[in-house]
């Protein structure tokens, strides 16, 4: 890229979002950008030495190159992972002692977008104001390149990142559990790969059938991101053809896993959040659990039946690990399916949850099925609903309005939460799209969930 190009007039980059960067290809985001925000990654972090990598997308590549060539402009040297997730990144910036580490990743967006997710020393998310606020000005201000041109090198981290996440599992637990993996020709099979044979090394029963198993950046059975409710058949269905024990699905990235029992049920992420603080707690007793406002009843529970202390968190990565190092948490959950592990840098993981649930499947004896229907009939809940809202603060306000007077509790911390006796729900504006989440829940009455939402929905 020419110099003149890293000097172009001041112009918005819409690809900034809250806490990443995403876009839409050649109208957001494309390599004369990337390469505008490696140099302002460099000028503004001061890394020294930055990890990057990227998904299957077909963008990837290209995008990658030109990020560490922007990189390279601003004084720092890179370290190229080559094709990996998100929490490789993750482990690679903490493990190799990088200043910064950057995946160039879409996840589970349309097929035409593509983006960045961004880390500091340690793995650290960085600060939306004063970091990526910083970094965004910079990029559209043009900066200029530093005096010395930073270096490039590659490297593979794999081996010590499989060796971290099998640390999470206690390997001598496991009973024989057949396990149905999709990884939606996403990024996820390549590291699934390496770390199905490190648990057949260490003599773990396990048997894997793979779905979709091979990245491909055309992704010919559709984006990966099983949240989608057209997505989730196919898992399903294959978990039922190969009588698997249950079924793990993964996002474009990987830093996501979402799980379907055995029936091929398809489980909402906020029963894994429970399931997944429980296990955390019978390794550490007493220990902090992080959680998000959107569903919080069966989580308290847990936490409080097992001795440990829960704190609440607002929605959002960057916010969930600040309090996950704040409070000095050992694990932390969002419905949304990111699961943080003070273990692993207080970052998501879409590997450590599956063979968490696996230990926790081969210790109880009993199906994941049984275990996730004990805590839905205790605390049967809605799912999130989305709805397009022209005016969303006065639909909150009306909800609010309307609720005022029964509710005992009231919190606005993220959204508008409000609590009952016997049901509570969060109503929450999305900090990516232009929709209004519900999240609402019962105490042990399932018949009542519809109604009231439709009550909720009458008034949006």
């Amino acid at each position: 890229m020419p110099a003149s190009d890293l000097s172009l007039p001041s112009a918005p980059l819409t690809c900034f979002k809250a806490y990443d960067i995403r876009g839409r290809l050649g109208i957001d985001l494309d390599e004369a950008i990337a390469r505008r925000i490696g140099l302002a990654f460099a000028r503004v972090m001061l890394p020294g030495t930055v990890v990057v990598g990227g998904d299957c997308r077909a963008s990837s590549t290209a995008l990658k190159a030109a990020l560490a060539e922007g990189l390279r402009d601003g004084g720092a040297d890179v370290i190229d992972l080559g094709l990996c997730g998100t929490e490789e990144i993750y482990f690679a910036t903490a493990h190799l002692g990088c200043g910064g580490g950057i995946e160039v990743t879409a996840s589970h967006n349309p097929i035409d977008y593509n983006g960045m997710k961004l880390v500091a020393a340690g793995a650290r998310p960085l600060d939306p104001g004063a970091e990526l606020g910083a970094i965004r000005a910079l990029a559209e201000a043009g900066p200029a390149p530093a005096p010395v041109r930073g270096s490039y090198r590659e490297a593979d981290t794999r081996a010590a990142y499989v060796e971290k996440v099998l640390s999470f599992a206690d390997l001598s637990a496991f009973r024989p559990l057949k396990i149905l993996v999709n990884a939606g020709n996403g990024t996820a099979g390549p590291a699934f790969d390496a770390i199905e044979a490190a648990l057949a090394a260490a003599g773990a029963p396990l048997t894997f059938v793979k779905l979709h198993h091979t990245p491909d950046g055309s992704f010919p059975n559709g984006i990966p991101n099983p949240l989608l409710p057209g997505n989730q058949p196919v898992t399903a269905e294959a978990v039922r053809a190969h009588g698997a024990d249950f079924g793990v699905a993964w996002d474009g990235d990987f830093d996501r896993c979402f799980l379907f029992d055995e029936t091929g049920a398809f489980i909402d992420g906020y029963y894994i959040v429970g399931l997944l603080a429980q296990q955390a707690l019978t390794l550490a007793p007493g220990a902090t659990i992080i959680h998000d406002p959107r569903m919080t009843w069966n989580t308290l529970d847990i936490v409080g039946a097992a001795g440990g202390r829960a704190v609440q968190s607002n929605t959002g990565h960057a916010l969930i690990k600040a309090a996950m190092r704040r409070e000095g948490a050992v694990y932390g959950g969002e419905m949304s399916a990111h699961h943080y592990f003070a273990g692993f840098m207080n970052c998501d993981s879409g590997m450590i949850p599956w063979l968490m649930i696996a230990e926790l499947v081969s210790r109880a004896g009993r199906p994941l099925s049984t275990l996730v229907s004990e805590r839905l009939a205790k605390f049967p809940g809605s799912g999130e609903r989305n709805f397009t809202i022209a005016d969303p603060e006065a639909a909150l306000a009306r909800v609010f309005a309307a609720h005022a007077g029964a509710a005992l509790a009231v919190d606005w911390s993220d959204g508008l939460s409000m609590e009952f006796a016997d049901w509570r729900f969060n109503l929450r504006r999305s900090q990516t799209e232009p929709l209004v989440r519900l999240n609402l829940e019962t105490r042990g009455d399932a018949a009542r969930v519809e109604p009231l939402v439709g009550e909720i929905v009458a008034l949006l």
